[in-house]
């Protein structure tokens, strides 16, 4: 690494996107992959979607239970 870097022909937010999302990596176990995996092959789905309707249906019960 050198000691100093020329940045005086840098161009400020020249990557920047205000409208950007980023996608968050998630790492599951692996018996809990396989499980996904095989219910994505089953319903012809990709595991992104399997699970997030996995968890959409636990966001359900846990709102359900927090009813008073």
């Amino acid at each position: 690494m050198k000691e100093e870097y020329d940045f005086s022909n840098g161009e400020r937010g020249k990557f920047y996107n205000k409208n950007a999302t980023f996608n968050l990596p998630i790492y599951l176990e692996p018996e809990i992959e396989s499980f996904v995996a095989k219910l994505a092959k089953e319903q012809k789905k990709n595991i992104s979607e399997v699970v997030n309707a996995l968890l959409f249906k636990d966001k359900e019960l846990i709102e359900l239970m927090r009813i008073p």
